[in-house]
């Protein structure tokens, strides 16, 4: 339990679902661990939650003031990043008629502009041996109704661990995507107007896993700290797919 002993990481939505659960377990492994979100309350629960080795940023990565805000504090309390995970999203389902250039924005926003500004602006903190983990999707590789705008998206975020991959690699920085399938987090809950229709939701996602089930946040959270840790000193540029075989039969 001593994988990230000293290390320092940054996680960007990082107050619930996947976020949380890999701050955890970074502070587990003996990380010190900024999470970033929107929601004052939220970021308070996850920091009661951890109960140590934790700060908590209130920031909109879409806003580069406060992504420079967020940097700037952690250059203060730490001096560097050794670990970044990239892990803000968000979704709103559209078909093709239903597009609008304010979803639009909103989705590329959150999905690809702040992640690309989130990496771009902790790079001055991060030196060789450092690791960035971009949240991907199963969706940036499968034709889903009315995922258009954020599966081409999470494609885009693919794209990039490619692209910084060959960019960062003089720089001895390690850039790896995880691509998580169906997860039991509260964008489930965000899909739907009721619990009833979120536990339907549930069971279609786990009909359709060969696993037979959702997968758990701390299953993403123990592939993000593979990706993260020395145990993966030899892999970069990869897209890690933790989705019970949902993408890949």
């Amino acid at each position: 339990m001593d994988r990230l002993t000293n290390k320092t990481a940054v996680i960007t939505g990082g107050s619930s679902g996947i976020g949380l659960a890999t701050a955890q377990r970074f502070v587990d492994e003996g990380a010190y661990v900024f999470i970033v979100g929107r929601r004052q309350s939220e970021l308070d629960k996850a920091v009661q939650q951890i109960g140590r080795n934790v700060t908590a940023v209130q920031a909109d990565v879409t806003q580069l003031d406060d992504l420079d805000r967020l940097f700037s504090i952690v250059r203060q309390a730490r001096g560097n990043i050794d670990v970044l995970f990239a892990n803000s999203g968000s979704i709103e389902h559209r078909t093709i008629d239903e597009i609008s250039p304010e979803h639009y924005d909103a989705t590329f926003n959150v999905n690809v502009r702040g992640l690309i500004f989130t990496v771009q602006k902790a790079l001055p903190l991060m030196s060789a041996g450092s690791s960035i983990v971009l949240t991907s999707s199963i969706a940036g590789v499968k034709g889903l109704p009315a995922h258009d705008t954020y599966s081409a998206a999470k494609a885009a975020v693919r794209s990039l661990a490619r692209t910084w991959t060959i960019e960062l690699k003089d720089r001895g920085i390690r850039v790896n995507a995880v691509s998580p399938g169906a997860i039991d987090t509260p964008i489930i809950e965000s899909q739907v107007s009721t619990a009833d229709e979120a536990d339907k939701l549930r069971a279609r996602f786990a009909a359709a896993t060969p696993l037979g089930r959702v997968g758990r946040p701390e299953e993403i959270a123990a592939a993000v700290l593979f990706l993260a840790s020395e145990d993966s000193s030899f892999v970069a540029g990869i897209d890690l797919f933790v989705d019970g075989g949902l993408a890949q039969v």
